[in-house]
């Protein structure tokens, strides 16, 4: 699976990850401020979310992207590539919310080959504590890595 530029130039292609699972590479250069890709999915409400994925079964793996308290994108279901992008506590890639829409931006150049990846920089209503920072664990393998997804509350 991959995506044109203008010219026909292919710019990313999804594949295994060392990071996690499935991941996004870049095929071309990419440069800082670049925009890449938009976030897409279903949009539902946080009841929604807790009716989907709520309940004893639940896995923190979903593909999930908060707009606002009030909307959120399931990228599970009508998504595209932006889904496999990977957390990374070192990113090089950012998520940018423009007018409830939220696009991939680069925040560096990214080389051809490179995974592309943003802070996911995730937050619990509840307290982070050291049980809920390991039920969120990072597997990015940066030198700073902070070992979760969960953001730094502030």
């Amino acid at each position: 699976m991959s995506r044109r530029r203008q010219g026909g130039r292919r710019r990313f292609v999804v594949r295994n990850s060392p990071i996690h699972g499935r991941g996004v590479f870049a095929l071309a250069r990419i440069r800082k401020g670049e925009r890449i890709i938009e976030y897409k999915g279903e949009r539902i409400t946080p009841a929604e979310v807790d009716r989907r994925y709520g309940g004893d079964d639940f896995s923190p793996h979903t593909m999930l992207f908060a707009v606002n308290r009030r909307v959120l994108i399931d990228a599970a279901r009508r998504g595209n590539s932006a889904r496999w992008i990977n957390h990374s506590c070192s990113p090089n890639c950012e998520a940018v919310d423009e007018e409830g829409r939220i696009h991939i931006e680069a925040i560096r150049d990214i080389r051809p080959g490179e995974e592309l990846a943003y802070d996911y920089n995730l937050f619990l209503d509840e307290r982070h504590t050291p049980a809920a920072k390991r039920a969120h664990p990072c597997c990015c393998g940066s030198r700073r890595c902070r070992g979760t997804l969960l953001g730094r509350k502030r």
